[in-house]
């Protein structure tokens, strides 16, 4: 303890406030535990604060913008004029509101908050300092920790996030205006995400890869249909070059220069760079090992299927803990972290933990592909259903993408599922619920489903699994 401290305890101490930091908090209040939670700057993470939330905004206020000026199809004839500083300003507002409202859940469900930045001085013991000058530390001991403090951008070589013109996805989601050229370094989920929000916002944008792909390692039937659709929206991609530097433009722009893996070297002339090559866990500065922790050569936290680490009375949730780096997967950790220290028989099932992705259009997928299913030692039944056999598609005007459904031939358990097309992360849930629950093919095709919906599509892939299906050929 340094001199001076103020010390305090606490059953459970939770460090970092995200998606997975707040709800084990408010869970492990629930279940009656004296519970502090430390966050060192905005309630909600990552997520709320500059990832799941403010994207999600920005690409539903570039999709309405690029739909009403491509309309004419329906006899829609308009020219949209995007007023960004508002945009960012009502993206900024949701922001709020929802961050508000997780320090208010967290004070309602008897949480005490604490405003720093923790490190562990030993297994039982962390200290947090207290931002500003003259604030000082304070030494809280707890019985039992759950690390949640997220992920941030990895940065590469050359490309500092302190230069304006090269953006980390957090600098494009507050933008403060749209760049005539982007280039973006990565075609992963976020570069992905970024490049067609910006695209739909009338910016030139290029996407170098260094993989021969968008979007590994989604199915190749899948990552085909957003890649044309975002060449449709004036993407320009370049494959199997990776970002080796940038200089000055003479016409005040920059240049991203790539090299290829045969030392082929090319330019593209940008306004903005936009990396994003994927995440890292924050686990610097924490001093984890004064607890008895180690990490891997990634900075990831091992744990077990109950989210404890190493030191059995730490628990690490989230993006901190490896894959899936998902905020949703983030929340179902921090509930079985706290249900554990309970006392309650909680575990994880990673085979029901979906994922999405936010292009145009969306995917989303849950458990087993086909392949996966085969590897396993089952003998998969696989059906599918286009939208562009779905009436509720068509009256949308987005019919690009198929449901895929994925289950055991000898016993008809859904096993997996693929969509991609309108409102996949909207549609993923109904297969995701099947894995969880033991559902079968008969199951999700019994149940009578509202028409027209694109949920119908759900139910058609399950009847073309099973050879039964009215509106599409069976396979």
């Amino acid at each position: 303890m340094v001199v001076g401290d103020v010390t305090t305890g606490t059953e459970v101490l939770v460090i970092g406030a995200g998606p997975g930091g707040y709800v084990a908090a408010i869970r492990a209040a629930q279940e009656g535990l004296d519970v502090t939670l430390v966050e060192k700057n905005a309630y909600g993470g990552a997520c709320l604060n500059r990832g799941c939330i403010p994207s999600k905004a920005l690409i539903t206020g570039s999709g309405l913008a690029h739909e009403a000026g491509t309309a004419e199809f329906m006899g829609i004839h308009a020219d949209p004029a995007v007023d960004l500083d508002k945009m960012m300003a009502w993206k900024d507002g949701v922001v709020d509101r929802l961050t508000g409202g997780v320090e208010k859940l967290c004070k309602a469900n008897g949480v005490n908050l604490v405003e720093g930045t923790a490190s562990f001085v030993d297994e039982h013991t962390v200290r947090v300092a207290h931002g500003g000058d003259g604030q000082g530390s304070e030494s809280i001991a707890f019985e039992h920790a759950i690390v949640a403090t997220g992920s941030r951008p990895i940065q590469i070589p050359g490309f500092a996030f302190d230069a304006e013109h090269v953006w980390s996805s957090a600098d494009a989601l507050a933008a403060d205006a749209v760049p005539d050229r982007l280039a973006v370094v990565g075609a992963g989920y976020i570069g992905m995400e970024l490049a067609t929000t910006y695209a739909k916002l009338g910016t030139d944008v290029t996407v170098v890869e260094m993989l021969d792909d968008v979007l590994d390692p989604y199915e190749d039937d899948v990552k085909r249909i957003v890649r044309k659709r975002a060449e449709e929206l004036g993407v320009e991609f370049h494959f199997g070059e990776g970002a080796s530097g940038w200089s000055e433009g003479g016409d005040g722009g920059y240049v991203l220069h790539t090299e290829t893996e045969a030392g082929e070297e090319s330019s593209y002339p940008a306004d903005r760079i936009l990396v994003a090559v994927g995440r890292r866990p924050v686990t610097d500065g924490l001093d984890v090992e004064n607890a008895g922790i180690e990490t891997d050569d990634r900075g990831f936290i091992e744990t077990d299927d109950r989210t404890r680490t190493a030191v059995e009375h730490v628990h690490a949730v989230g993006d901190v803990a490896g894959e899936p780096m998902l905020a949703h997967a983030a929340s179902k950790e921090g509930v079985v972290a706290a249900e554990v220290i309970a006392g309650e028989p909680a575990a994880l099932d990673q085979r029901a933990v979906p994922a999405a992705v936010f292009t145009d259009p969306e995917i989303g997928t849950v458990g087993m592909t086909e392949a996966e299913a085969e590897a396993e030692g089952f003998d998969p039944a696989v059906g599918e259903m286009p939208f562009n056999a779905s009436g509720r598609a068509m009256t949308t005007g987005h019919t690009d993408g198929f449901v895929r459904i994925v289950a055991d031939e000898e016993t008809g358990f859904v096993l997996g599922g693929q969509i991609v097309g309108p409102e996949a992360s909207e549609l993923i849930a109904e297969i995701t619920l099947a894995i969880e629950m033991g559902a079968t093919l008969e199951d999700v095709a019994a149940t009578v489903h509202t028409h027209p919906t694109l949920a119908e599509a759900v139910m058609e892939a399950a009847e073309n699994a099973r050879g039964q299906a009215i509106h599409t050929l069976n396979r």
